[in-house]
């Protein structure tokens, strides 16, 4: 089976890794285009993860207005100016500053949402199952999960982006460290309406 160079290229591009890398993936995923960027982003992931622990101290801050009503402004990182002024870079941080704009995030991370946050949304799931007759065993289970889901709404990273909602926009932002080769990092944001104030 042939595998086209131009598909080649373009999983290079896709995921930051070399030619023959590329071309092993496509290799091992029978020319199925789709599988082997899954395996190479799974790998590409790896790769970001262990970027996660240098220091991100360049990057860009932008921003967006929407319609003259909404207007966000976002500060992500890098660990240099040359990565800072690509193309793919500026992309990055002006589809993050859209995505604020149309979800309202309050936190940036999970590891963001005060303990009293997640404790007051604990209790409150509680007397909800407790009140509606849920199995006492199970309380805790579907507490876990509402809270979770809860706050997964709330957090930028790990909402559905946008522009793709199969994938998070933690798992953006790791596609772009994996391409880019640095770690990037949603350092903060602030996100204004029109007529309503915090």
């Amino acid at each position: 089976m042939a595998i086209s160079l131009d598909e080649i290229k373009k999983l290079k591009e896709l995921t930051g890794v070399g030619l023959t890398d590329a071309k092993a993936a496509l290799t091992e995923a029978d020319g199925d285009f789709d599988k082997a960027l899954e395996a190479m982003r799974k790998k590409g992931m790896t790769k970001a993860e262990k970027r996660g622990e240098r220091e991100a101290r360049e990057g860009l801050v932008d921003s967006y207005v929407h319609s003259g009503r909404i207007g966000v402004i976002v500060e992500v990182n890098c660990e240099t100016d040359f990565v800072a002024r690509t193309e793919d870079f500026k992309g990055l941080v002006h589809d993050l500053a859209l995505h604020i704009s149309a979800t309202n995030p309050f936190y940036i991370s999970l590891e963001d949402v005060p303990a009293e946050e997640k404790a007051r949304a604990t209790a409150e799931f509680s007397e909800k199952a407790i009140a509606e007759g849920k199995p006492e065993a199970m309380v805790a289970k579907i507490v876990e999960g509402q809270v979770a889901k809860y706050f997964a709404e709330k957090t930028l990273l790990e909402q559905p982006f946008i522009k793709n909602p199969d994938q998070t926009v933690d798992a953006l932002v790791k596609e772009y460290n994996a391409k880019l080769g640095e770690n990037i990092v949603v350092r903060q944001f602030k996100r204004i309406e029109l007529g309503v104030s915090e």
